[in-house]
């Protein structure tokens, strides 16, 4: 049965892919688009987002910055590209952009449009002469002014400041390397960094294995948070069955196990941190939820069973094989779905807040400049229904945005996301005239059916999808519905028969009818 419905979804996810050729073409994106099935295979999909524009230099108005008499005026010399950019960020008070320009040392200020509206490399009242290789920000806004954290990271510092006009900002606090017993690390070069709605705040420092650093609004450290676990591999288990019979010389030449930093994280409306861990093929936290004491709210008694970025090799003539997996930012969109870049393979992978994998889309191509493909995806951020990339080597932003396909299922998604199954119903429905292959839409029907009480149509849509605990809920309420249906029916029905014997048996042992029987018999 199970061989039958993979066959069945293989037909139907090709004859999907080969009605979507002519729309490939037409958006002419130069990677196949693909999601995962139940069994974890990769199959063809219609594609959610397409590229709807790359934006260099050029189109940001970075030659402002040169230009002798321009507000925007920085120096002489002040380059026109953006250069190694590790990070970006979205404020959506001020409908603004920021990106740490990291190998300008400088700070830019984008508008909705990417275009140029401030620029800073230094802070005014500081005696640190100029930014160096800022690799990090976060932007708040208070009294109308945004609030810039910035991890300074090779002026081993971060900092917060003020943005008082398009070119001057002025620093409010300094983060320094903590002067504590807990604090083990001899340097401190924060490569990421952000703040909390307490005005906490959490820098990553490569160095560091306890988690993010963490400061109170003042600057005062306070600890660690989030930290992630040790990974379990074969390697480990030996090393601490070992340990178990080494000497001390052994056990001090030992490599000790720690567990891998982080590399990004974002911060949800609802005030949850979300962390994403760059180590190549990371599978243990790879991306976590974090609640206010620092812990997964994702974990399950069992451990993390949730997998994020590619679960098979997944390749296409377009792109240089690529399995390792190397998670290096994400963002929470405003409707909540969360998207992952994978700087190894340039993909970003979108799930909704249950990790139900959504697209796949983009690719990495160091030999072609083709719009959509990356050389070195260092950040990705969201803006209503676009997302934006930032490529380090080839030094512009690629802004995706909802193909038709792609709004289907984010309709479909959200009310299912909200419990409104019988809405999402004919979104669904809708999905799958599309992509016959798209797992959630069948795992979106089955709630449908089961919330309209038509269970028997659920246990088949949830048994397509291999979804076995919802299945088994359908089945139960499927077999309390059959029971309740039938139970009084065959009760009457057996009481019958019983009294029909109960009346038979005194009618012979009356002799009533072996009397007519004999009389019968005797003419």
């Amino acid at each position: 049965m199970n061989k039958l419905k993979k066959t069945l979804s293989i037909v139907l996810a090709v004859g999907s892919a080969l009605t979507l050729t002519s729309l490939s073409a037409f958006a002419d994106e130069p990677y196949v688009s693909y999601n995962y099935d139940a069994w974890y295979d990769a199959i063809p999909s219609q594609s959610g987002y397409r590229v709807d524009q790359v934006v260099s230099g050029s189109g940001m108005d970075l030659m402002k910055l040169s230009t002798a008499g321009d507000e925007l005026f920085l120096a002489d010399n002040a380059s026109a590209s953006i250069s190694n950019a590790k990070d970006m960020f979205y404020e959506p008070e001020l409908d603004e952009f920021w990106i740490a320009d990291s190998g300008n040392n400088r700070i830019l200020r984008l508008d909705k449009d990417l275009k140029l509206v401030g620029a800073y490399n230094k802070l005014s009242d500081s005696e640190v002469p100029s930014f160096n290789d800022p690799s990090g920000l976060y932007v708040t806004v208070s009294d109308g002014k945004p609030v810039v954290y910035i991890a300074d990271t090779a002026n081993s510092r971060a900092v917060r400041a003020i943005a008082e006009s398009a070119t001057v900002m002025k620093s409010d606090q300094e983060f320094v390397k903590p002067e504590s017993e807990l604090y083990k690390s001899k340097t401190f070069n924060p490569t990421k960094i952000l703040a909390d709605s307490g005005g906490n705040v959490y820098a990553v420092e490569s160095s560091v294995q306890q988690g993010a650093v963490q400061f109170d609004p003042n600057g005062v450290f306070t600890g660690f948070y989030g930290a992630n676990r040790v990974e379990v591999t074969a390697a480990v288990i030996a090393q601490q069955i070992w340990r178990t019979f080494a000497s001390n010389e052994q056990l001090a030449s030992m490599e000790r196990n720690v567990n891998v930093e982080f590399a990004n994280f974002d911060v949800d409306n609802e005030g949850f941190i979300y962390t994403v861990t760059e180590a190549a093929n990371a599978s243990q936290d790879a991306v976590k939820k974090l609640n206010p004491a620092g812990y997964n709210i994702w974990n399950t008694n069992a451990g993390n069973s949730y997998k994020f970025g590619d679960l098979v090799e997944f390749t296409t003539a377009e792109v240089d094989p690529h399995f390792a997996i190397r998670l290096t930012d994400l963002v929470v969109s405003d409707n909540m779905n969360i998207n992952v870049l994978d700087y190894e393979s340039g993909r970003i992978f979108q799930y909704d807040q249950e990790n139900n994998l959504l697209f796949v889309f983009g690719s990495k191509n160091s030999t072609s400049d083709q719009k959509g493909t990356f050389i070195a995806p260092n950040a990705v951020e969201s803006r209503g229904d676009k997302i934006y990339v930032i490529d380090g080597k080839k030094n512009d932003i690629t802004v995706f945005v909802e193909t038709q396909f792609g709004q289907m299922v984010h309709k479909a998604a959200g009310l299912y996301a909200d419990g409104r199954y019988e809405e999402a119903k004919g979104p669904w429905e809708e999905v799958l005239s599309r992509d016959g292959g798209y797992w959630l839409a069948y795992m979106g029907l089955g709630k449908a059916e089961l919330n309209a009480g038509n269970y028997k149509e659920a246990m088949d849509y949830f048994e397509y999808a291999e979804a076995d605990v919802s299945y088994d809920n359908a089945y139960q309420y499927y077999r309390e519905e059959v029971i309740a249906k039938y139970f009084t029916p065959a009760i009457i029905v057996l009481a019958v028969i019983i009294i029909a014997i109960i009346v038979l048996r005194i009618l012979f042992k009356k002799g009533i009818l072996g009397k007519k029987a004999k009389t019968k018999g005797g003419k």
